[in-house]
């Protein structure tokens, strides 16, 4: 059992996505509590990470208000924020003014902290000790029309150029970025789609609630995923796709994995075990599959190198596997109350590893319960490369005395 995760930030809403600025060394969080009248508010929430003492700590620097619109799905690429609300999507513009350091007494606070002076979520204001942050909306288009719309996913191609949005009327809608111009959209899925993944060539990854995952070229099928093909006891039928993401091979030269989840379709008073599967980005076969738990999976990420897969749980755990096994390395039960909405790691960047200060992987989480708690995976002990050699060395010295006892006229 891995050590309980350190509360980073505490938000005054119930939060659902959480995305890092490979650059900035900021974590974008986002959320709400939607139209409903109940005094909870909405809004998109900029935290600054930075080494404190040995600790990596968040300290708020804006707070952007979405009015009665809760963000339930965020996309980044670069300083261009995607964020799902209710059924538009809205692109927003981060920029970001260096000011001047926070100073002594703002060195010596750790966790949870807010810069020098008022509030910037009382005062609606951009200024922070470390910088001043601005917000600028850019556009808003309508990406779902189903009678109860929602926009459940949104992602970025890997230039920037497209964005791909999918959400409870099943339609895919790509969009030319950054004009927003709609470039296509076609039913991909009956009912919602639950997630989207951008691939090679710009290949599209959907899952469905209609218990299907398919590979699309544009507007035309390229196939359908059948995870269950290496596990005939397994019936499809009573599964089905929750996430999907791309990650890169370790080493492997610009190559890819895709990876899936898959949950039980309905629950049972005996839950049925949770399944990650890895696939081949090329042919879209299935590499790998293994149990991944009962507790039923609800967001997928995967890290910058395609080392680590991070996962939460409706029921609040947190877990990290390694990608290329899909075993599992690290795991905290009910690291939140409620379920987890997303989950993000520190990205690989020159900042991500300053931040991680000889860390293997940071991952954070975020729930329901407005909480965004941060999850270390210390560097795994190594052997090095000269004591590695020496004991292969001694290992095949070894084979052969033995084979020279057993057969005197071996050599």
């Amino acid at each position: 059992m891995a050590p309980r995760p350190t509360e980073l930030y505490r938000a005054p809403f119930p939060l659902y996505t959480v995305r890092l600025h490979p650059r900035r060394g900021l974590a974008i969080t986002a959320g709400g509590g939607g139209a409903a009248k109940t005094g909870i508010g909405n809004g998109v929430h900029f935290l600054q990470l930075e080494q404190i003492g040995g600790r990596l700590s968040a300290s708020l620097l804006h707070c952007h208000d979405t009015e009665t619109r809760a963000t339930m799905s965020m996309a980044l690429s670069g300083d261009f924020i995607a964020a799902g609300q209710d059924h538009s999507c809205h692109i927003l513009r981060l920029s970001v003014r260096e000011g001047d350091a926070g100073g002594e007494d703002a060195a010596e606070e750790k966790g949870p902290r807010r810069r020098k002076g008022a509030g910037p979520a009382e005062r609606g204001e951009t200024r922070s000790g470390g910088g001043e942050v601005t917000v600028e909306s850019l556009h808003r288009v309508r990406t779902d029309f189903s009678p109860d719309a929602l926009q459940k996913a949104v992602r970025f191609s890997a230039d920037g150029t497209l964005l791909v949005t999918g959400g409870a009327d099943g339609f895919l809608r790509l969009w030319e970025f950054p004009s927003m111009k709609k470039a296509l959209e076609f039913k991909a899925h009956d009912g919602e789609i639950e997630d989207i993944t951008l691939g090679p060539d710009n290949k599209v990854v959907t899952a469905g609630r209609d218990l299907q995952c398919r590979v699309w070229q544009r507007d035309q099928l390229v196939t359908g995923l059948q995870w269950n093909e290496n596990l005939p006891g397994t019936p499809s039928t009573a599964y089905r796709y929750q996430a999907c993401r791309f990650g890169a091979v370790q080493d492997g030269c610009g190559a890819l994995r895709l990876y899936t989840v898959q949950v039980p379709h309905k629950r049972e008073r005996r839950p049925p075990p949770c399944y990650l599967t890895k696939w081949d980005g090329g042919t879209f076969l299935p590499l790998l599959t293994r149990p991944c738990g009962s507790e039923v999976i609800s967001c997928l990420s995967v890290s910058d190198s395609g080392t680590f897969l991070g996962l939460g749980t409706v029921t609040g755990s947190v877990a990290v596997h390694i990608a290329f096994s899909l075993q599992r390395l690290y795991y905290v039960k009910e690291a939140h109350g409620i379920v987890v909405t997303d989950v993000a790691f520190v990205p690989e960047s020159e900042h991500g590893r300053e931040l991680l200060a000889g860390n293997e992987a940071a991952l954070l989480s975020v729930a329901v319960d407005s909480r965004c708690k941060l999850h270390l995976l210390p560097a795994r002990r190594s052997l090095p490369v000269w004591l590695l050699l020496l004991l292969c060395a001694a290992l095949i010295v070894g084979s052969i005395v033995l084979l020279q006892i057993a057969s005197p006229g071996f050599l």
